[in-house]
């Protein structure tokens, strides 16, 4: 049972699926809101129409035997921007901005971004990870995240796959059967 109604995590939805901008100052900002403000900064964007995305993920557990779902922001603290400068303004000015970060690498951000959007659209259980591990660049070659890339990591007995936000040197792993991959040669970090 849902604490409360899905919101908006992306906005426009094809955000995530299209190539990056070019032109007119369009770039991507990382914003660090203030204590649990991520979700109102969200609302803020979506009324504004200001492109955005907001990481999720979906938390279950028992409260006297009801089974309880709800979100959180995958990355506490992180939302992320997709505007010129008077976007990054119109953020600033809501109050509940700790810090705007500028991101260098714009496309790679794109990307990054993209892979973990995609991980939250196959409905596997995500899990945040903390810490980047070394590990196999590898491809899966079946099911829903088909042709994904990604760090290989092992939890106890489990194989996990490990998409990074380099950016944020952080990241989410959902869990995969080992027949499902193959090793592929990760990207270049020039």
């Amino acid at each position: 049972m849902p604490l409360l109604p899905p919101e908006a995590f992306v906005w426009p939805e094809d955000l995530l699926s299209q190539p990056l901008p070019e032109g007119e100052g369009i770039r991507w900002w990382a914003l660090h809101s203030r204590p649990r403000a991520e979700k109102a900064l969200a609302r803020h964007f979506l009324g504004r129409r200001l492109s955005f995305f907001l990481p999720l993920a979906k938390k279950r557990w028992r409260n006297r035997g009801r089974l309880l779902t709800s979100t959180s922001p995958l990355f506490p603290g992180y939302i992320f921007l997709l505007g010129d400068e008077s976007a990054r303004v119109n953020a600033l000015t809501t109050n509940q901005v700790a810090h705007c970060i500028r991101v260098e690498d714009q496309q790679q951000l794109h990307e990054d971004l993209a892979r973990i959007h995609r991980l939250m659209l196959s409905g596997e259980p995500l899990t945040p990870e903390e810490r980047l591990q070394p590990g196999d660049w590898v491809e899966i070659t079946g099911g829903p995240l088909e042709g994904l890339q990604g760090k290989v990591i092992r939890r106890g007995k489990q194989l996990r796959l490990f998409v990074e936000v380099q950016f944020l040197q952080r990241g989410a792993s959902v869990e995969i059967d080992s027949s499902m991959i193959r090793p592929v040669e990760g990207p270049s970090r020039e």
